[in-house]
């Protein structure tokens, strides 16, 4: 299938181009973005394959659907960047990498968790500067402490588990109960009862209209005085001034992300020579507890092999007009 690939990177290329030996699809790479105005660039092609922070909105679909193009390809799990209404009336067919390496984001997860708790980042940069003194870095421990998991889908199974690895008690809280957590020693409670009683709360569920702001100021109100929060999910989860209000009164103690709500024109780029003109994550980055990465908790080896195998087999399917276990459907499934 003669495919465009937007918002592409010298590592997706290289990784999609090994494996394309086996199918033998026609690509072409571009640094852009999809969005409305990029559209046109897809002309004479079949699909599209995008990325986390690409626009799949109507109006792009629309575009993309008078230019002929009759599949997106997403190169992620998550599929929220997509009008799926729209996808479906213009006769689109979606489809998504569902688990490429649930194991490389919950690893991502617990980094973030043990580095905050001991301080590690700031710890790095002391030493640097000669500065070998220990006042400040002073860390609470994981075993023992009660964490509380967001969404127990395949990443957050993964993280609960680690998490009882390192002798803490672990709730959960997710509209589907894994049995197995249940007889690993995880206790299902309901939102409220994990905000208050969480040390540690991971958010690892998809953005829904349900997720969206699951962390708001009535939220944080409801935690432990000094909890920390991480987020290997997506960035509208939180809502990004309700924790730096959070972090103010020291009602959060810690706060990790991976991403961010507006990390559209932020991430995957190198902006180490620009003025960062967002005002809110200029604002975070002000703390000393808080630690940031951008948006690479997917990010190793075997999950790069694992998205462009899987998507360029999506392809294939579509191209071949074999049902596709990926797809995208309307209702969006679990």
């Amino acid at each position: 299938m003669r495919t465009l690939m937007y918002n592409t990177k010298r590592y997706d290329r290289q990784t999609f181009e090994d494996c394309n030996g086996d199918h033998g699809h026609e690509i072409e790479y571009l640094d852009a973005r999809l969005d409305p105005r990029t559209a046109d660039l897809a002309e004479g092609f079949g699909a599209v394959c995008i990325f986390v922070n690409d626009d799949g909105g109507s109006d792009t679909i629309n575009r993309l659907a008078d230019l002929g193009v009759s599949a997106i390809a997403l190169r992620c799990a998550g599929y929220n960047n997509v009008d799926l209404e729209a996808a479906a009336a213009a006769g689109i067919a979606v489809v998504r990498v569902p688990a490429y390496s649930p194991e490389a984001v919950a690893e991502h997860t617990l980094a973030l968790i043990l580095a905050l708790d001991r301080h590690i980042h700031r710890a790095y940069q002391r030493v640097r500067d000669g500065n070998f003194a220990l006042d400040g870095l002073l860390g609470s421990g994981l075993h023992g402490a009660t964490a509380g998991v967001v969404g127990t889908g395949r990443i957050g199974h993964l993280v609960a588990r680690l998490l009882l690895a390192f002798g803490c008690e672990v709730l959960a809280h997710d509209p589907y109960v894994d049995e197995q957590l249940v007889e690993a020693g995880v206790a299902y409670v309901n939102r409220s009862e994990l905000l208050q009683r969480s040390d540690i709360i991971a958010l690892t569920c998809p953005l829904t209209p349900q997720t969206f702001h699951l962390v708001n100021g009535a939220a944080v109100a409801e935690m432990k005085i000094g909890v920390m929060i991480v987020n290997t999910g997506r960035g509208a989860l939180v809502e990004t001034t309700a924790v730096i209000d959070g972090l103010k009164s020291g009602r959060i103690g810690a706060l990790g992300l991976d991403v961010y709500e507006e990390e559209a024109p932020l991430f995957f780029e190198d902006r180490s020579t620009e003025v960062i003109t967002d005002d809110v994550f200029a604002r975070l980055l002000t703390f000393p507890n808080v630690l940031l990465t951008a948006h690479q908790a997917f990010f190793t080896r075997p999950a790069l092999q694992a998205i462009a195998a899987t998507t360029l087999s999506n392809l294939a399917d579509l191209e071949a007009g074999r049902d596709c276990p990926n797809r995208v459907q309307l209702p969006p499934e679990r």
